[in-house]
């Protein structure tokens, strides 16, 4: 499996076959579903073979220690944050370029506690990565997940009057109904896919940012998640559930922008963004 990934990285151009990585700065976020599952299922080798400057993780579901002890050695600075509830949530930055700052959640109380947003500060731009909640079964917690986007967009409208935004992560909404499997039976009554949350999106998209993947790739059709129910990833009956986007100023330096759908060990795969 872990051969037939390699090769299927190379082939596809993601990387080159020596491990080299194109010209540019790579980012790339990732939901691993659990750091320390991932880390049985050939997570270094992974990471060596994205080649990112910067890679940032989503729901490590591990304490800040026991991240570090996954990713000890790695030729990485690793920056990570995580949930009061152990198991839960949680978010890592992991970069060859030292950061001249980071900053763990938004310093709102009510959003603090469960470890899904780090910003780290580059001479040329932050880097913000947040694993967005979902609003559950039920849409039990749809009102919640409202009042944090909207929180979480007047953060990076704080960090933007200073320099631009990078920003990515698991955001937990499929935008258009191009970015979802089965639009029709979803639209409204599953999280992820309801009017509340696409307007969510819609609002960062009007506020300045620009999503990388639908800027290049208009109409294409990829997914970044899939359920584990039913050979969903192998029928592709997934969501685009994971973004990066990027403020208006860096729009000309916008490179590359991928969903790395060969990618396996978690039900999301990552997505790419290159910058020049």
């Amino acid at each position: 499996m872990m051969l037939y990934l390699l090769l299927s990285l190379s082939e596809s151009g993601i990387i080159s076959p020596n491990g080299n990585k194109k010209k540019g700065m790579r980012l790339v976020s990732w939901n691993v579903n659990g750091i320390r599952a991932i880390a049985k299922k050939g997570f270094e080798e992974i990471v060596e073979y994205l080649n990112a400057d910067i890679l940032c993780l989503q729901e490590t579901k591990a304490q800040v220690d026991q991240v570090n002890e996954v990713l000890f050695g790695y030729d990485y600075s690793v920056y990570a944050n995580h949930a009061e509830k152990k198991g839960y949530s949680g978010t890592a930055i992991l970069s060859k370029k030292e950061p001249l700052n980071v900053v763990y959640d938004m310093g709102i109380p009510e959003h603090d506690n469960e470890g899904r947003v780090i910003a780290a500060e580059y001479s040329e731009f932050f880097v913000v990565t947040a694993y967005v909640p979902n609003s559950k079964a039920g849409l039990l917690r749809l009102d919640y997940r409202k009042q944090w986007d909207a929180d979480l967009l007047g953060y990076l409208q704080q960090l933007e009057q200073k320099k631009p935004v990078i920003f990515c992560g698991d955001l937990n909404v499929a935008h258009r109904d191009i970015d979802i499997a089965r639009p029709k039976a979803n639209y409204n009554v599953s999280p992820g896919f309801t009017q509340t949350e696409i307007d969510g999106l819609d609002n960062y998209l009007n506020r300045g940012m620009v999503d990388s993947f639908r800027l290049l790739h208009r109409d294409e059709v990829k997914y970044s998640w899939w359920s584990y129910r039913a050979g969903a990833r192998a029928r592709n009956v997934g969501w685009r559930l994971d973004y990066f986007l990027v403020s208006e100023k860096l729009k000309p330096q916008i490179k590359e922008a991928d969903i790395l759908t060969d990618v396996m060990g978690s039900d999301h795969c990552p997505v790419l963004l290159v910058l020049e």
